[in-house]
């Protein structure tokens, strides 16, 4: 019984992921500083789960069902800052697997609301330590109830990176092949930054891979991290960026009010906060195609979007 009901959750998980990934690359037609530079997008909110990280979140949770690790009554558990959170929950409903999510209590409002509705467990950290304190708690949650949870640990797991390397940098190839020249993308957890520019510098080498990161520890974007004060993820390699760029949250704001204006996108700080990146870069450069990630829109920033219109 226990091999069937097994075997049941895989082909369930196996059907999911048709809702996984395929978003759509948005041409930013009016914020390119320069014609010969081409900015594109992908709309990372426009698949199940909401954003960017229901990829990592579903291959994840997919690998740990197919080699055992996930199922027979376990709970998944991981830190977040929220959209990971989301993305679990979303994914694990489907499943019928509960989730324990370690969440700094100064996540927006609009994602506590979301993960409650979604009957997520959380374990509230403080809202000084960020996702590294909630790192921790996950960890010693998992070491303290090893029978109860499965650590799904998104800063440290393989299946993160490789979500992107085998799916976005995919779709991303597909429909601009070697017109890329750099991709850009702020760090958090690093996996987008780490598989996709992979993938896509084993196809053309010449690619340059450019992270960006917040200009300051006490910064207003929900999930990224400033890898000179934050504990470093264990899937990063620094040694594969071509260049950094610091990102300040209120540039990000403009950004965000001008993509609205300009560009008819609603976006998230971290959305916004890439594009500015993105238009940076292009200032810099004479010519070449820049493709960079929107890993979820304005919905779950209600506060913000009200201080800025």
């Amino acid at each position: 019984m226990e091999s069937s009901q097994s075997s049941t959750l895989v082909d369930r998980v196996l059907k999911l992921g048709r809702q996984i990934g395929s978003t759509p690359l948005f041409e930013i037609s009016h914020l390119s500083p320069k014609p010969s530079v081409k900015i594109y997008a992908k709309l990372e909110w426009m698949q199940f789960g909401s954003s960017v990280k229901a990829r990592p979140a579903y291959n994840i949770i997919k690998n740990a069902i197919i080699e055992g690790e996930l199922g027979q009554g376990k709970t998944l558990l991981d830190a977040s800052s929220g959209n990971t959170a989301i993305a679990y929950a979303s994914i694990a409903a489907q499943l019928g697997i509960p989730v324990t999510i370690c969440l700094p209590e100064n996540a927006s409002w609009e994602r506590k609301r979301l993960l409650k509705g979604l009957g997520v467990n959380i374990v509230y950290t403080s809202k000084f330590g960020s996702t590294d304190e909630a790192q921790q708690k996950s960890e010693e949650l998992a070491k303290a109830y090893p029978d109860k949870y499965f650590l799904a640990n998104q800063y440290g797991n393989p299946y993160n990176w490789k979500s992107h390397y085998d799916g976005t940098s995919e779709e991303i190839l597909k429909e601009l092949g070697d017109q890329i020249t750099h991709f850009v993308t702020g760090l958090g957890t690093t996996g987008s930054f780490m598989g996709i520019s992979k993938k896509l510098k084993e196809k053309n080498p010449d690619v340059k891979a450019v992270a960006l990161q917040p200009d300051s520890a006490m910064h207003g974007l929900e999930g990224w991290k400033d890898m000179e004060t934050a504990t470093v993820p264990n899937i990063y390699d620094k040694s594969k960026v071509d260049q950094f760029i610091s990102i300040d949250t209120f540039d990000a704001y403009d950004t965000l009010k001008e993509a609205a204006k300009h560009e008819g996108l609603m976006l998230s700080p971290s959305s916004a906060a890439n594009l500015t990146g993105a238009v940076q870069l292009a200032s810099e450069i004479e010519e070449g195609t820049i493709v960079t990630l929107f890993p979820d829109n304005a919905e779950k920033y209600s506060e913000i979007i009200k201080s800025l219109f």
